[in-house]
């Protein structure tokens, strides 16, 4: 068995629903037709169990011991593969349903880097999390019940052309009470569909309110709109449990059907069976025969409707992968890519230049214009240039591993901190960590780095998050670091402590930071400063200070408490 999850899921085929399954079929199609293949004898084997049981019982009936005893033995063979066949077709079913179900993920999860900001406001926070709740689960059931749903299939056939041949009429009953089932399990099926949909949909929005709720709960208290809110919640909530009880019911319908309808089908063929032995047109081990298929029929019949269902659930749940997959950003990658060059980091809207190898700071009067100008640079928003190369020519995925933008809207995920900051285990977490200053956090906490912390990092502080985040960033070292504030919410010692250490950390490698802190002004190579977005004066901190009135006023400013 393959290790899962793989490490490139590939390109997925997001031209519609179907499509996208029939994707994840074909990336494990070598698993997907072992389960089939498994399948399809493990279910021969239980189909031909009543062939030989019921030869058996006329052997022993016409007292033929070495006829018996063949039988018995086949029966045996028969027992063995089965039992062999259907634990390994289950093994081939659980790496196929977690196979599509983690390619799912991985893919879902580079779209939504991909996305980027733009992800909240193409799609509801309640879709999105939809996906990652129950999606992944239908699409991985869709998938795995392929193996499954063809055994089924095949073993129907395989009984209908054994009654065929012991007798016409009782096969005769199989070939056309089977089609009728499933015509009448299929009309279930599009109001089911069309339900789910619904209530998916209601479930998504609602989701997505209570996540606006929550987050926006002291800004309702402070203006008095929170007895408003939640009775639009309440609305939204009591129509959500409508739509699932109109869902339920049709499910309900299904299930019924999914028990009833072959239990009707058993009660008829065993009494034709019964008949046509009391009649002398079949044998007492044929009987029995026809008996056990027609309880043996119950499975792969029930197989067949369930692989229905949840066929139409994972293309329910694969629309709405798709509908993800299909968005995009606000900014496009071109037809033709380009490679990034190593050279000088521009923005002519500015006039600021970086210069490899160099720790550049940018000053502004307004801290808006250092954002813009970091956004710009980071090809957040398009405009700036790589050795005369615009960023907007390359793809956005070569930007992001050449150039990384840190700034203080980054957040701390939920889990250990560990694979928070150091994910792909680069082995240069202490010495980050002693530059960001957040070693003694780290010390603080029950298990170190392998303490587990809530979402958004809850249990730190302002200043402990953006010490963390700066760890994080130093971590990922790339060519191009650019810090957006990064020492704005700590106290001056611990700011002095990282201006020290990041030059150092950062030797021979590119560093933006936008920041008016003269701490960090003072160690940098070059100082661009900014007012109304354009770059008015650069050099050293020193010769700012003495050569412009207003970049020292800045400054200042920042020394102030």
């Amino acid at each position: 068995m393959r290790r899962l999850p793989v490490t490139d899921p590939g390109p997925p085929d997001a031209r519609n629903a179907t499509r996208y399954l029939l994707w994840l079929v074909r990336r494990s199609r070598l698993t997907v037709a072992a389960g089939a293949l498994l399948a399809i004898v493990w279910m021969w084997c239980q189909a031909l169990v009543p062939t030989v049981v019921g030869r058996a019982i006329d052997a022993a009936v016409d007292r033929d011991g070495r006829a018996l005893t063949g039988w018995s033995l086949l029966l045996f063979g028969v027992g063995v593969t089965q039992a062999l066949t259907g634990i390994v077709r289950h093994r081939f079913a659980v790496t196929n349903w977690l196979a599509s179900a983690f390619r799912t993920v991985q893919v879902v999860v580079r779209q939504a880097n991909r996305l980027g900001a733009a992800l909240p406001r193409r799609m509801d926070t309640g879709e999105v999390v939809a996906i990652g709740t129950s999606d992944i689960s239908h699409i991985g059931s869709a998938i795995d019940i392929t193996s499954r749903g063809t055994g089924a299939l095949l073993a129907v056939l395989t009984v209908t052309v054994l009654l065929l041949h012991t007798s016409v009429p009782l096969g005769l009953v199989v070939l056309v009470g089977v089609p009728l089932m499933m015509v009448i399990v299929g009309v279930l099926i599009p109001p089911l569909h069309h339900r789910r949909r619904e209530y998916r949909e209601l479930q998504g929005r609602l989701t997505g309110r209570a996540a606006d709720l929550v987050g926006g709960l002291r800004v309702l208290r402070g203006v008095g709109g929170e007895d408003t809110v939640s009775a639009r919640y309440r609305a939204e909530s009591r129509a959500l449990g409508e739509a699932g009880v109109r869902t339920a019911r049709i499910e309900s319908l299904l299930e019924t059907a999914q028990v009833l309808l072959p239990g009707v089908f058993l009660i008829l063929l065993t009494w034709l069976g019964a008949r046509f032995a009391a009649d002398g047109r079949i044998t007492v081990g044929q009987l029995v025969a026809f008996y056990a298929y027609a309880a043996f029929l119950v499975a792969p019949l029930r197989q067949l409707t369930e692989a229905i269902d949840k066929v139409t659930r994972g293309h329910v749940s694969a629309r709405r992968v798709v509908r993800m997959l299909r968005e995009r950003g606000d900014l496009a990658d071109p037809a033709v890519a380009v490679d990034l060059p190593v050279g000088d980091l521009e923005d002519p809207d500015s006039g600021v230049r970086v210069t490899p190898g160099r720790l550049t700071a940018i000053a502004a009067t307004v801290p808006a214009d250092a954002a813009r100008i970091a956004d710009r640079l980071g090809r957040y928003a398009d405009g700036a240039t790589l050795g005369g190369i615009p960023l907007a020519a390359s793809a956005r995925a070569d930007v992001r591993r050449r150039i990384l933008v840190s700034d203080n809207d980054s957040r701390l995920f939920s889990g250990r901190l560990r694979s928070d900051l150091d994910p792909y285990r680069r082995g240069t977490l202490i010495e980050a960590l002693a530059t960001a200053d957040a070693t003694g956090i780290v010390g603080d906490l029950p298990d170190g780095v392998d303490t587990v912390v809530a979402e958004r990092g809850r249990e730190f502080s302002g200043g402990q998050q953006q010490r963390l985040r700066l760890a994080r960033a130093l971590i990922a070292d790339p060519d191009t670091l650019i810090l957006v504030e990064p020492t704005n919410a700590v106290d001056a010692w611990t700011e002095s402590r990282i201006a020290d250490r990041l030059p150092v950390a950062r030797r021979g490698r590119t560093t933006v930071v936008c920041t008016s802190s003269p701490l960090l002004l003072a160690r940098a190579d070059l100082v661009c400063f900014v007012e109304h977005g354009r770059v008015v004066a650069a050099g050293r901190h020193e010769a700012l200070l003495a050569a412009v009135p207003r970049y020292a006023r800045l400054v200042t400013r920042a020394e102030q408490p």
